[in-house]
């Protein structure tokens, strides 16, 4: 009895082998190295306005993924994700943060392979991966700024453009212009810096049909037949 028991467990064994060999020899992968950028066009709207953590979203990749003349990837394919979480935007210019986490990519034979992603292309993003608009404070008061100094450049360039129709009195409209565009600058930049303190920072807005680029961390291989 033990004899033909060990006998039925080694041809199991034996048969198991053979079947595994077999499905892996038929099965053939490409590989999509890390680094590959996805272009990625959202089927629905992400915010950090409405958004909350969980929240799941479905793209379409735009570009198609090609090596050796034949295509892993076509344009079109399913990539799902969520969103793994919202910091809302605060008083003091503290805008909002958004953290997309991609979950994986649908094959044409209808395979779920993992992803390990992130966004490489967005107005602003975090050195942790979050997206944002502006940051705090500190950046609203240095934007504020540079805004002053563009409103005294382009006021003392406009005194200069006054050559133009009349040599000469370039030399009198210059400084008063320049002058004027100081002050307002000032101006500008200590009113709106005084409201950044009660205003609330920006939202992070995905809208649908928008396209964001998102690059391979680590890389995938996916079956072709």
């Amino acid at each position: 009895m033990r004899k033909l028991l060990a006998f039925l467990i080694t041809m199991l064994f034996v048969s198991c082998s053979a079947f595994a060999g077999t499905f892996k020899a038929d099965a053939k992968t490409k590989r999509i190295p890390a680094g590959t950028v996805f272009q990625l066009e959202f089927l629905q709207a992400v915010s950090t306005f409405s958004g909350c953590e969980g929240d799941s979203f479905t793209a379409t990749l735009k570009n198609e993924l090609a090596t050796d003349a034949s295509v892993i990837l076509p344009s079109g394919s399913v990539v799902r994700g969520s969103v793994s979480k919202v910091n809302t935007a605060k008083r003091f210019s503290r805008g909002a943060k958004l953290y997309l986490d991609f979950d994986h990519v649908v094959t044409p034979n209808g395979r779920q392979i993992p992803l390990d992603m992130a966004v490489c292309q967005f107005d602003k993003i975090y050195i942790d991966g979050a997206l944002y608009k502006n940051l705090g404070y500190g950046e609203a008061v240095k934007d504020n700024y540079n805004r002053a100094v563009e409103i005294t450049k382009n006021a003392t360039n406009y005194g200069l453009r006054a050559g133009d129709s009349a040599p000469g009195i370039q030399y009198l409209t210059t400084p008063i212009c320049a002058i004027g565009g100081f002050i307002g600058g000032v101006g500008y930049w200590v009113g709106d810096s005084v409201a950044d303190m009660f205003r609330k920072g920006q939202d992070v807005y995905i809208n649908k049909g928008d396209i964001l680029y998102v690059k391979l961390i680590n890389p995938i291989d996916v079956p072709v037949y």
